[in-house]
């Protein structure tokens, strides 16, 4: 059964919004693996910072069908589409691998640009999957995180207290 990446973020009640999708991601898919959160000022545009992490999931369900599940949990939690690329949002979902598939099924490419282009993915990416391959650089996602933070990567801060996430 692959494993499946998705990134989690919020700027709008992020606490409320990031534990919602959390409860609704496991209620479809069982145990989640979390990694930490982090803080990051909005990227493109002047807004509340963001909390970021990323949950992995085992699942056999399509890409497709993967991307139109997360596009209805934002939704739930009133997420409205049709804005700026860029704007504040209160959830935001994005599948960012499905084991080892290169493919845009569903209109998404996958793996996502966003592993390689921002650090609010790659370091909790990193944080819970390390030793695995980035199936298109074939390079484990913490040397791409090293590689990363020592040209500066950006500015994020990891968070100590998410005794949140369990309430």
């Amino acid at each position: 059964m692959p494993r499946v990446w998705i990134s989690v973020g919020s700027n709008i009640e992020r606490e409320t919004h990031i534990r919602a999708a959390l409860d609704d991601l496991r209620a479809r898919f069982g145990e989640l693996i979390v990694s930490p959160v982090y803080e990051t000022p909005a990227v493109g545009f002047a807004g509340e910072p963001f909390l970021n992490l990323v949950v992995g999931v085992d699942s056999e369900r399509p890409p497709a069908e993967l991307h139109e599940l997360m596009r209805e949990i934002e939704a739930r939690h009133g997420r409205r589409r049709g804005g700026a690329k860029f704007s504040s949002r209160t959830l935001d979902l994005d599948v960012l691998t499905y084991g080892d598939a290169v493919t845009d099924d569903g209109g998404k490419a996958l793996p996502r640009d966003e592993i390689l282009e921002y650090a609010f993915v790659l370091a909790p990416l990193a944080d819970v999957a390390g030793a695995e391959l980035h199936p298109q650089r074939r390079e484990t996602y913490a040397a791409l995180w090293r590689q990363m933070a020592a040209r500066g990567g950006a500015e994020l801060h990891r968070l100590t207290d998410t005794a949140w996430l369990r309430d």
